[in-house]
């Protein structure tokens, strides 16, 4: 059974999004400010943590940044929740690695359909754990990203993404297929998230960020030796 860490203020939202997960055959734990979301983390260590931005005592970005400096906590999947009249603290919580976000309202049946395919990306993958294109080697079992021999310090949803671009190298992905197999989306409405992750990724990868290549008006593609 996976367990999600829910932080939010307001206690009837807190509890919808229990009463939703709780229903899919997941245990929820309960954090109403900051303070209280990383104590928890760090002590019951979930599978995923739903992070409010808006949080008493301690913001949600603040706490994002306190979860991914511990090692019990940094590779732990989040998805931030902000009002839609605070839409660049979307961007600010994606440049930060954040997985993924909702704006409020949101539709609960949404959020389950996000939490799912964040805790279908955690799971131990495929016969083959290692995967090897030029100066690139990923395990896909410990998430562990090397390239030229050093290792890259990757979020889930990263690694997922290069990942998939890997095992595709040299086809083009459009953006509708990214988004809907690394967040489960079906539409190109929250573009914005790949966009960020995709940026994210270059600025890790450094001289190597060449690799991955911007095909206009469609999405991108991998080439280990561009």
């Amino acid at each position: 059974m996976y367990t999600v860490l829910i932080t939010e203020d307001e206690a009837d939202i807190r509890q919808l999004i229990s009463f939703n997960l709780e229903r899919e055959s997941m245990e929820t734990l309960l954090a109403k400010d900051g303070i209280e979301a990383i104590e928890i983390a760090q002590e019951k260590e979930p599978d995923l943590i739903i992070l409010d931005i808006m949080l008493p005592k301690l913001d949600g970005f603040a706490v994002f940044k306190e979860l991914r400096q511990d090692s019990r906590t940094r590779d732990i999947p989040v998805i931030m929740l902000t009002a839609k009249a605070q839409l660049d603290d979307v961007v600010t919580g994606l440049e930060m690695g954040a997985d993924d976000y909702l704006t409020k309202p949101f539709s609960p049946r949404e959020l389950v359909l996000r939490v799912k395919a964040l805790l279908r990306r955690i799971k131990t993958t495929t016969s083959k754990s290692t995967i090897t294109s030029g100066k690139f080697r990923l395990d896909k079992n410990t998430l562990h990203c090397f390239v030229a021999g050093e290792q890259l310090d990757l979020t889930p949803t990263e690694f997922k993404l290069l990942l998939l671009m890997i095992e595709r190298e040299g086809t083009v992905q459009n953006r509708e297929d990214l988004l809907r197999e690394v967040w489960g989306y079906r539409d190109t409405a929250n573009s914005r998230t790949l966009d960020t992750h995709i940026k994210r990724l270059r600025e890790k990868l450094g001289d190597f960020s060449r690799c991955i290549k911007t095909v206009r008006s469609v999405g991108y593609q991998f080439r280990s030796n561009a």
